[in-house]
């Protein structure tokens, strides 16, 4: 049984935000593996040019959830079918992966490594700011010579695991089904917004917020949309089994490192 004294105290520093003007509105959902939940919306989805309100079926740009709800589910069934090994090199998929010199790090970072953020990659790079060709971009990102550092958490690992998905599966992202109740856009008035663009020069609305994303015209670290609903279904299914194979629920949950799991993040 949900607790409504906890999503009361949940849903409390979202009002206090929106009462003072930090944000423009939110929506707050909670679900337990009966399906038992509530959600609860306020504030507005919108607020330039005009003001819209916030609704329970609101649209968002999911953001980073990408990675967890749409690109990690994929890679670990390709792994449970037998058509990668989590612990190959993602050469195995994209041999053109700084092809012209067999020495180089990234030809050695493997499915698994990325999964669990684990690999040199930078945590990002303004890859949009190199052409508007989404083609030249992919074979850019894919021959660069990345500067090594430290893991951290990387939208490069998962954009080289979303080019896994599309070289297996001869489709773009957005031509993939993105799952139930999700999407890679949104209508516009049904959407909220994100910000003002500066160098797409308009409100974004419906449309990817992420830079990258939009350039590449869909990736595997951003580019979901979806509602509170589609989110709480999605977590309901991992819950109750229904989402995921028992295996890939069990990998999701397998510690890699003392922060990250396979897509994840601990104890999450």
């Amino acid at each position: 049984m949900i607790d409504h004294d906890l999503f009361s105290r949940a849903f409390a520093p979202l009002e206090a935000a929106v009462a003072a003007s930090r944000i423009p509105g939110g929506v707050l959902g909670i679900v337990d593996r009966d399906g038992q939940r509530i959600v609860r919306a306020i504030g507005s989805a919108q607020v330039v040019p005009k003001i819209r309100p916030m609704h329970v079926g609101t649209w968002f740009d999911l953001a980073s959830l990408t990675k967890v709800i749409f690109t990690t589910p994929r890679i670990l069934a390709l792994a449970e079918e037998g058509v990668i090994d989590l612990d190959a090199p993602l050469i195995s998929v994209l041999p053109d992966l700084r092809q012209y010199d067999e020495k180089a790090w990234e030809r050695k970072a493997t499915f698994r490594q990325c999964l669990g953020h684990q690999t040199p990659f930078p945590a990002v790079a303004p890859i949009y700011t190199y052409g508007r060709d989404p083609e030249l971009l992919r074979a850019f990102i894919l021959q660069r010579e990345w500067q090594a550092g430290e893991p951290v958490y990387s939208d490069i690992n998962f954009i080289l695991l979303g080019f896994v998905l599309e070289r297996l599966s001869g489709k773009t992202i957005r031509h993939m089904d993105p799952g139930p109740g999700f999407a890679f856009s949104a209508e516009p008035d049904r959407a909220a917004a994100t910000e003002d663009c500066t160098w797409r020069h308009r409100v974004l609305c419906g449309e990817v917020h992420d830079d990258n994303c939009s350039a590449l015209q869909g990736a595997g670290h951003a580019g979901l949309f979806g509602t509170a609903a589609s989110v709480l279904d999605f977590a309901r299914g991992l819950l109750d089994g229904t989402g995921a194979s028992a295996s890939s629920i069990a990998l999701m949950r397998t510690r890699l490192s003392a922060t990250r799991t396979h897509g994840w993040e601990r104890p999450y």
